[in-house]
C-alpha cells in the first residue's frame, strides 16, 4: 500500500478541464499569463544588449518547458516529465547567473510545487531537494525564514497534489454514477418491453385462441354439411370473442397505466361464457399491479388451455387470499381433447411460469385426479 502511494501518479482525470469550475479555469490562465508578463518585465530592465535579449529567450523559454512538462505530465511519461523538470530547475540557476533574480525565485518555487503536485512521489522527492536548495542558497532571508518558506512550498504542493486526487476522485464516482443511472434506465426500458411483451402476447394468445376454436369448428360443421343455426352460433361465438378480445386489449393498455378493475370482478366477467364456477377465500384486498396482472393473465392462459385441450370441460377457478401471497387455482374436470389440441408450441406454460418467477412466486401445471390443474402463487 505505501510503495503504491509513493509510485502512484495522480489522477488524469484532476488536471483535464472537465474536472475543474469555468471559475478555476479562468484563474490559473489569468495567473499564468501575470506571471508571464511579470518576468518578461524583470528581463526588460535591461534595456539594452544582448542581455535584453537573453533574458527575453529565457522567459519563451522557460513558458515552453512549463507547457511541454505539463502535457507530459498529463499523458504520465515520466522520464521526459523529469527531464523537462530538471531542465526547468537548470533555466533557473541561469536565470540566477544572469542576474534575473525573480526568474530564478519563480522557476526554483514552481518546479518544487508542479513536483509534488504532478509527478509520483518518489520522482518528486529527488526533483525538489534539487530546485530547493537552489532557492535556499540564493534567498536573501535568514536560514528560519528560508526553511519556513521550503516547508510551505513543500506543503503548498503537497495540498494541490490532495486536492487533485478529491477532484480525480470526484470525477470517477460522478462517471461511474452517470454509468449506473444509464445501466439502470436500460435495465428499466428491457423491463418494460418485456413486460409490454408479455401483456401482447397473453391479450392475443387468449383471444385469438379462442376465435380459432370457433372458426374451426364451424368450418367443421360446413364441411359436415351442419344446419345454418349450428354454423351461425360458432360464428356469433368467434365474434363474441373477438369482442372480448378487444376488451381485454383496453383492459391490457389501463393495467400498463396502473388502472385496473378488482381482480374478483375480471375473473367472474371471464368466466361468464364458459361452464366454470368462480370461488374466493380469505380477505380480499387490493393487490399490487404486477400481481394482479399475473392473477388475470395466468387464469385468461389456463382457460384458453381448457378450451383447446377439453372443450365442454367443467372449469373451477379459486382465488385464495392468503398471508402475505395470493393463489390461484384453476382446475378442470377433463374430457376428450379437441381439434386444436395439437395446436400451439407450449409458450403459454413457459411465459406463465416466467411471469411467476420475475415476481419471486411459482406456478405448478399438471395432471390432476380428473382433468389438469394449474396452480399460481404470488407474494402480495
Amino acid at each position: 500500500m505505501i510503495a503504491d502511494r509513493w509510485m502512484r501518479w495522480p489522477s488524469r482525470e484532476a488536471f483535464s478541464q472537465g474536472g475543474q469550475s469555468v471559475a478555476r479555469l479562468w484563474f490559473v490562465r489569468v495567473l499564468r499569463v501575470v506571471v508571464a508578463c511579470v518576468l518578461l518585465w524583470n528581463a526588460f530592465r535591461h534595456d539594452r544588449g544582448w542581455l535584453l535579449a537573453a533574458g527575453i529567450g529565457l522567459v519563451v523559454l522557460s513558458c515552453g518547458l512549463a507547457v511541454a512538462f505539463l502535457r507530459t505530465s498529463f499523458d504520465r511519461r515520466l522520464w521526459p516529465s523529469v527531464t523537462l523538470l530538471l531542465l526547468l530547475t537548470g533555466a533557473g540557476y541561469a536565470a540566477q547567473a544572469g542576474d534575473w533574480k525573480a526568474l530564478a525565485l519563480v522557476l526554483w518555487c514552481g518546479t518544487g510545487v508542479l513536483a509534488l503536485e504532478r509527478l509520483p512521489l518518489v520522482a518528486a522527492a529527488v526533483c525538489v531537494p534539487v530546485a530547493m536548495i537552489g532557492f535556499a542558497v540564493h534567498n536573501n532571508d535568514n536560514w528560519l525564514v528560508t526553511g519556513l518558506i521550503v516547508v510551505g512550498l513543500a506543503l503548498a504542493g503537497y495540498t494541490l497534489r490532495l486536492d487533485a486526487d478529491a477532484r480525480g476522485n470526484a470525477q470517477r464516482l460522478l462517471a461511474q454514477e452517470r454509468a449506473a443511472r444509464a445501466a439502470e434506465a436500460e435495465t428499466a426500458a428491457l423491463a418494460e418491453r418485456a413486460r409490454i411483451a408479455r401483456e401482447i402476447h397473453d391479450v392475443l394468445a387468449h383471444s385469438l385462441s379462442a376465435q380459432l376454436v370457433h372458426l374451426e369448428a364451424a368450418r367443421l360443421l360446413i364441411e359436415g354439411d351442419a344446419t345454418r343455426d349450428q354454423i351461425l352460433e360458432r360464428v356469433v361465438a368467434a365474434r363474441s370473442m373477438a369482442r372480448e378480445g378487444l376488451s381485454e386489449t383496453r383492459q391490457a393498455l389501463s393495467a400498463l397505466r396502473g388502472e385496473m378493475t378488482p381482480v374478483e370482478d375480471f375473473l367472474h366477467d371471464l368466466v361468464a361464457s364458459d361452464k366454470a364456477s368462480v370461488s374466493v377465500t380469505g380477505e380480499r384486498r387490493a393487490l399490487p399491479a404486477e400481481a394482479s396482472q399475473a392473477v388475470r393473465r395466468v387464469a385468461q392462459e389456463a382457460l384458453t388451455n381448457v378450451r383447446k385441450h377439453a372443450p365442454g370441460a367443467e372449469v373451477f377457478v379459486r382465488l385464495a387470499y392468503g398471508e402475505g401471497e395470493v393463489t390461484l387455482d384453476v382446475r378442470d374436470s377433463g374430457g376428450p381433447p379437441g381439434e386444436l389440441a395439437a395446436s400451439g408450441a407450449g409458450y403459454g406454460l413457459i411465459g406463465m411460469r416466467e411471469r411467476a418467477e420475475l415476481l419471486g412466486g411459482s406456478l405448478t401445471a399438471g395432471p390432476g385426479e380428473e382433468g389438469f390443474n394449474v396452480t399460481l402463487k404470488v407474494p402480495t
